[in-house]
């Protein structure tokens, strides 16, 4: 039983859909105390999230009375789990990783942080100052396909909702991807105008930019083109030199993604083609 209820709906667009799910709620004696949704009028396509207070007695008729009166194919999840499980991949670079750890530790993530693994140990013993498991995975002397196999060997047995890549700093082959599909979430510095390659932050510097940012988003085989669940910017002007504009872009990076992991964690992001629908 719980105290509070939270629906999540997908499905084909159609006239009195809210009107539908307000009636069975109330039939399980269900009050509405928050719905936001949206219709991708485009594709014709409804979205909803749905808190109820009350008691919830029977799950399953709930699951089959909202199912039968809605549209064929519906996506329907009722109370998922509140305490997601996630494990973070890691390089070498620091502060998103410290600011999950930190945040974990005073339990305000949200998420329970099961795993660590890197393709160098260079954070192995910060993490395990917070008695986390961390994995030492080295790409160095081996094959991608063999690399990508053992970090897939290490993550599958904690079963984590998602798998956070806090600058992990390695491409991920489309066969890596499958393995692991709507759970990989990246942080990625966003420019205007973007900069690819080495040593972003000079580039941007030679270039004068005047805005830098950061983008959270879902893992694809197309790189860096994943869909967005959260952007942040910050002004900058010509007193910032290379070194303080990457500090300015660390901190953007650490608010981007922890912001990107309580929305997921909190079940308010959902999937729509390469696009999300985002309930603040």
């Amino acid at each position: 039983m719980h105290n509070q209820t939270l629906i999540l709906i997908q499905c084909k667009d159609a006239v009195g859909l809210v009107a539908i799910i307000s009636n069975v709620l109330a039939q399980h004696h269900l009050n509405i105390v928050a719905m936001r949704e949206f219709v991708d009028e485009v594709d014709r396509k409804f979205f909803v999230r749905v808190v109820c207070s009350g008691t919830l007695h029977n799950k399953s008729k709930l699951q089959e009375d909202l199912s039968a009166q809605l549209p064929a194919s519906t996506q329907l999840t009722i109370n998922p789990d509140i305490q997601k499980k996630l494990v973070i991949l890691v390089t070498k670079e620091h502060h998103c990783l410290a600011d999950i750890l930190v945040r974990y530790y005073f339990k305000t993530l949200q998420a329970d942080v099961a795993a660590v693994i890197g393709n160098y140990d260079t954070l192995q013993h910060f993490t395990e100052k917070f008695d986390i498991p961390f994995h030492y995975i080295s790409h160095e002397g081996i094959s991608k396909e063999a690399f990508e196999f053992e970090l897939a060997e290490a993550i599958k047995p904690y079963q984590p909702d998602y798998v956070i890549l806090a600058k992990f700093m390695r491409i991920l082959s489309p066969t890596f991807v499958s393995q692991f599909q709507g759970k990989l979430v990246n942080i990625h510095h966003s420019f205007l105008p973007a900069f690819i390659g080495a040593n972003p932050y000079q580039q941007a510097h030679d270039r004068g930019v005047k805005i830098i940012g950061a983008t959270a988003h879902y893992v694809t085989d197309d790189l860096d083109e994943g869909p967005i669940i959260v952007q942040n910017t910050k002004s900058i002007d010509h007193s910032y030199d290379v070194t303080r504009m990457r500090t300015a872009g660390k901190e953007i990076e650490k608010a981007v993604l922890v912001r990107a992991i309580q929305l997921l964690t909190e079940d308010r992001v959902m999937l729509n083609g390469n696009r999300t629908i985002v309930f603040k």
